[in-house]
């Protein structure tokens, strides 16, 4: 491309070649046209073929995204299918005579955060493999390994921290929200199915523990498929009474527990140094009910701390990112984002002094 002042145009050659696959049309492909290559090395068919797009990469590279048939059906096939699922499927779970300990009782927070299932990534290439399998692998390793090291503690109840990036698209294009194509394996409902199933199997889990409230997190890969997520989990779990579903679409929720006031949201919204006042703000009577105050986050994958105190020195928010078991992709290995230890987190906190540990189970 060259530059005339401060607008970038295309050569001669390049306008040739975009307006050569712009006249194409998907009656006339062969496979002799950069489009009749595409399709032929991904095995479709041009009679399924519904529209193309296309365009060209800064480097002058050819790109298309093609709508077929079976896109198109997908949607429809599947909708009834999974209306069907949260409508007509609420099992009755039994109630369980837990044995309570005579020791002080603790709040237990589990966040497997940003799981990112669809997630594809080859170890070949990023040094770190990771799958619709892995995933599911982990979590339940994870939450199974901090109901081990917490085992002993009085389990009052449980807040088990849900979405937060999930799913690893949003759509049928394998794109996030936004629109950014993902490395995927497998289609986007097999994604919703897996982890539906996966957040219904932590759950049965935990509540053999104790009382579970979960709280669903808005995020950017799934911003819509996360909030149906939430959804059909609470579907599932309506005729349970000691399991609640939090799955409103507020960007950050609330949860209050003893002497302590923790917010949580995705990461990927308001400002750090902002949410100790937001919670001041959004939450008063909360607020001047707790001593202890934490914000829990996600969207990093890693690990950060801060503290903010008033000007008193009295009143402390602590603001926390959090862990994820998610594999590295192609795209972070190729910027230098790797190393970062993989894990899921969890959060003891008594009820009157607050968080008193936190127990990470790495991979």
């Amino acid at each position: 491309m060259k530059e005339y002042g401060r607008r970038l145009r295309l050569s001669k050659e390049e306008e040739e070649l975009v307006y050569q696959n712009r006249a194409e049309t998907v009656d006339n492909i062969n496979g002799n046209t950069a489009l009749g290559i595409h399709l032929n090395q991904r095995g479709i068919d041009k009679k399924d073929v519904v529209s193309v797009k296309h365009w060209q990469s800064a480097s002058g590279e050819l790109r298309f995204s093609i709508v077929t048939k079976e896109s198109v059906n997908e949607e429809q096939t599947i909708l009834p299918k999974l209306k069907e699922l949260i409508e007509n499927h609420s099992p009755e779970y039994k109630k369980i005579k837990r044995n309570k300990k005579d020791t002080n009782e603790h709040l237990l927070i589990i966040n497997p955060a940003d799981i990112h299932i669809g997630k594809y990534s080859n170890e070949n290439e990023t040094g770190d493999g990771y799958n619709v399998d892995i995933a599911v692998e982990r979590v339940i390793e994870g939450i199974n390994g901090i109901l081990d090291k917490v085992d002993g503690f009085n389990i009052d109840r449980i807040l088990f921290c849900i979405g937060n990036d999930v799913l690893h698209i949003d759509n049928v294009y394998n794109q996030t929200t936004a629109g950014t194509n993902q490395d995927c394996q497998g289609k986007w409902w097999e994604h919703f199915e897996i982890a539906l199933a996966l957040y219904v199997k932590c759950v049965e889990i935990l509540r053999e523990i104790a009382p579970v409230d979960c709280i669903h997190s808005m995020s950017n890969h799934d911003y819509q498929s996360g909030f149906h997520l939430a959804h059909a989990l609470k579907a599932w779990f309506r005729k349970t009474d000691d399991v609640t579903i939090n799955s409103d679409v507020s960007h950050r929720k609330y949860y209050k527990y003893g002497n302590s006031l923790i917010g949580l949201e995705h990461g990927d919204g308001a400002k750090m140094d902002k949410l100790p006042l937001l919670m001041a703000q959004e939450e008063p009577i909360m607020w001047s009910e707790t001593k202890y105050r934490y914000w829990y986050l996600h969207h990093l994958h890693h690990k950060v701390k801060h503290k903010w105190l008033d000007a008193k020195d009295y009143i402390g928010v602590t603001i926390e990112y959090l862990r994820s078991p998610s594999g590295t992709d192609s795209w972070h290995s190729r910027k230098g984002f790797t190393g970062v230890p993989k894990a899921v987190e969890g959060f003891l906190h008594e009820k009157f002094s607050g968080q008193v540990a936190r127990i990470t189970h790495y991979f």
